[in-house]
This record gives structure tokens, C-alpha cells and sequence, in this order.
């Protein structure tokens, strides 16, 4: 029984009749001769995949280039947005991380073991310079105080006599001599007792805020024990370090602005107030120490900072850093002159978010293109568009997406 015909069969049929020598039979097996013939028909069918696929994308490509809006030839030259290069400040700044210290400093101790007879301060209270913070039990003290004026006393009024007694010549000069040197030893035990007396008195070298208390009245405190701290916290003191590349634009007087975690929207200013003489071998850095204007007491001695040193150092010509075109070390810019972008060489220096600092190549007068050098080459003709024609700032005609 002869096979149904189908849509495979009828197609090669039809091809055979037209391409092929020798087509098969109204009854024949199609899988027979396709056998005989199949190099021919593989070829016949990629000639056809191939078309098609040509007129697909042929078509694609044809359409927006006869009558899109984005069209090369419609629209005279590739599309670009420039930028002139501008005056500007430009600051030398450093970065590094800093520690911050009390303008003054002090640990309060005792010089003599003895018991607290009396506390007269609380925890972080300001106190002025001077002011009472101990008072260590002072009775023997004052008893060896007593004593010590007692016997002074004593010499004194002898020392007296004999001076009568020398001038009626009934006391010899070795004899005054004695009582002379008497006398200034019981003087020095004096100032030596009120010495020891003081000592049971502690008071602030200077005005500042003291720290927590560490003793309890009645309690024991030894020589050497910390009682409280004292600290200066009007002006504090931030010590950095920068590598000792940057020695030379170090000087005292130049402007720091520190950030601390604890206050992240807040900026500190301060200045530097000395460079350290030395540089540390290990790390080849030099440390600075800047002061920081704290009167509303919000920074503390040990807090952690960053801090950027700033060094004006006038204006420099500066170009938005899109601009720039580097092949290998070296940098180029496209500058748009009547109607066609010129690829021109030119040396930059400093950098900063955004802008390169331009050395040498530009003026700023020249207009460069910031938005499109991707689809520029040298002697291009080129339309310079603005924002408001709808071109990103990051450039649509730069190819980004």
C-alpha cells in the first residue's frame, strides 16, 4: 500500500522537480531518494536558513536607519555633551586615623599612706585650679608640727641670750656657733613637719573636671594609689600620623577636620600645633598633634578619629574625570572645534572625587566632551547636546546602560 503524502514529502517534491535531476516517482520512497541525494538537499536547506536570517536582520538594521530620529546622517554628527574646564580651589588634603588627649592630664594621688579624712568634690564636677579634693587624716602630723615650732622656739630664745652673753664677752663664738646651728635645725624640722602636714591636702593643679573616685571616706589610699583623674577638656589634643612622604607640605597652623563615629554628622576643625622632630623608623611616619576647641565638651580623651589635613594651595584647572581617555600611560581628551571632535594629549595631576587637575593640553576655553567618547575617534563630526535634549549625566551616548 502506497504511503500517505505529507508536508515534508510534497516540499522536497517540489525542490526535486525544479533542482534536482532524476525526482522520485509519484509512488516512491521519499526516505530512498533523499538517501541518493542528501548532500544536495542539506545544501539547499542552509541556503534557505541563510537568507532568512539575512533578511531579518537586514531589516532590523534598515529600518531605523532610513527614517529613525537617531540617524547619523539625519542628524549631522555623533551626539556628545561638553564641558569647559574650570578655575577652581583646590586643597592638598591627608587622610589618616588620630587619637584624641586631654590638653592636660593627671592622675590624683597620694604622697603619704594615711587614712581619707574628708572628700570635697563629686564625680565630674569642673573645679578650678587650686580647689580641695582629699584631706588625708593629719594628727600626727600636726602633733610632729607642734613639736617641731616648739623646739625652734626654744633655740630662738637661747640664741638671743647668748648673743648678750658674746657682746659682755661671757659666751665664746664657738659656744654662739653651737646654738646658732641648733636653731637652724629646729627651723628645718618646722618646714619639714608643715611639709608632711600639707602633703594630707590634695588639691587641682589646674582647672579641669575630675574623673570617678576611687576611694571611700575612712579607707586606707598608699602612695602612688589613684584617688580620681583631673582633665583639662577645654582644648583637646589629637596626635596623628602621616607617612613621611608628606613632611614637606607639614607645617604648624594648617587645617585638620575630624569625624568621630559617636558624633558621624558632626565636623571638629582644629590646627596643627606641632610636627614631632623625629621619624619613626619602623613605620617611616611622623607624628602631628593638632588642637581641637572643646568647650561644649562633647569630645573625649581616647576617642577614635579620622582626620583629613587640608592645605589650600590655590586654584587649578579642573575637568570632570569622565573625560578623561587613557591608552596606557598615556591620557587623552576629545575638544569639540567646528563641528568635529579632535583627540588631543594632555598631562593631568591631582585627583578628587569627580575632577582630575589638568597640567598641560587644556585651556578654559576649550570644550570637551564629558558624555560620548565611546563613539568618537579623531576627526568625527560630532552634535553637541545639553541636558535638556535628554542625555544622562553619566552619558547615554557614552553606551551605558
Amino acid at each position: 500500500m502506497p504511503r500517505p503524502a505529507t508536508f515534508g514529502n510534497a516540499v522536497v517534491r517540489y525542490f526535486s522537480f525544479r533542482l534536482l535531476p532524476d525526482p522520485p516517482a509519484a509512488g516512491g520512497r521519499l526516505t530512498e531518494y533523499v538517501t541518493r541525494n542528501g548532500l544536495v538537499i542539506i545544501a539547499l536547506g542552509a541556503l534557505v536558513l541563510i537568507g532568512g536570517a539575512w533578511y531579518l536582520f537586514a531589516g532590523d538594521k534598515s529600518g531605523p536607519a532610513a527614517g529613525g530620529p537617531n540617524a547619523r546622517g539625519n542628524t549631522g554628527g555623533v551626539a556628545v555633551v561638553t564641558a569647559h574646564p574650570e578655575k577652581k580651589e583646590f586643597a592638598y588634603e591627608v587622610e589618616a586615623l588620630g587619637t584624641l588627649r586631654a590638653n592636660e592630664s593627671v592622675d590624683i594621688t597620694a604622697k603619704v599612706a594615711d587614712r581619707v579624712a574628708a572628700i570635697h568634690f563629686t564625680e565630674g564636677q569642673q573645679v578650678r585650679k587650686g580647689a580641695l579634693l582629699i584631706e588625708l587624716d593629719n594628727t600626727e602630723a600636726r602633733a610632729d608640727l607642734a613639736a617641731a615650732e616648739a623646739a625652734a622656739s626654744d633655740s630662738r630664745s637661747q640664741y638671743k641670750r647668748s648673743q648678750e652673753l658674746f657682746n659682755t664677752k661671757a659666751l665664746s663664738e664657738a659656744q654662739l656657733d653651737q646654738l646658732q646651728a641648733t636653731l637652724l635645725a629646729n627651723e628645718a624640722r618646722v618646714a619639714a613637719a608643715r611639709s608632711r602636714l600639707a602633703d594630707r591636702v590634695i588639691t587641682a593643679p589646674f582647672n579641669g573636671r575630675v574623673g570617678l573616685r576611687n576611694v571611700s571616706l575612712g579607707g586606707l589610699v598608699n602612695p602612688g594609689a589613684v584617688i580620681t583623674t583631673l582633665d583639662d577638656l577645654s582644648i583637646v589634643k589629637l596626635d596623628f600620623a602621616v607617612p613621611e612622604v608628606f613632611l614637606s607640605t607639614l607645617q604648624p597652623g594648617l587645617t585638620v577636620q575630624a569625624r568621630s563615629t559617636a558624633y558621624s554628622e558632626s565636623t571638629f576643625d582644629g590646627r596643627v600645633a606641632s610636627v614631632d622632630t623625629r621619624v619613626d623608623p619602623t613605620t617611616r611616619s611622623v607624628a602631628i598633634r593638632a588642637l581641637i576647641d572643646n568647650r561644649d565638651g562633647r569630645l573625649r580623651p581616647g576617642m577614635f578619629m579620622t582626620v583629613k589635613l587640608v592645605r589650600p594651595e590655590g586654584q587649578a584647572l579642573m575637568l570632570p574625570e569622565q573625560a578623561i581617555v587613557p591608552e596606557n600611560e598615556q591620557h587623552f581628551v576629545y575638544v569639540v572645534a567646528d563641528g568635529k571632535a579632535q583627540k588631543r594629549e594632555i598631562k593631568i595631576g591631582r585627583r578628587r572625587p569627580g575632577e582630575v587637575e589638568v597640567l598641560q593640553g587644556l585651556t578654559a576655553d576649550d570644550g570637551v566632551v564629558v558624555d560620548g567618547t565611546l563613539n568618537l575617534r579623531d576627526g568625527i563630526a560630532v552634535r553637541v547636546q545639553g541636558a535638556d535634549d535628554g542625555l544622562a549625566p553619566s552619558g547615554r551616548a557614552n553606551g551605558e546602560t
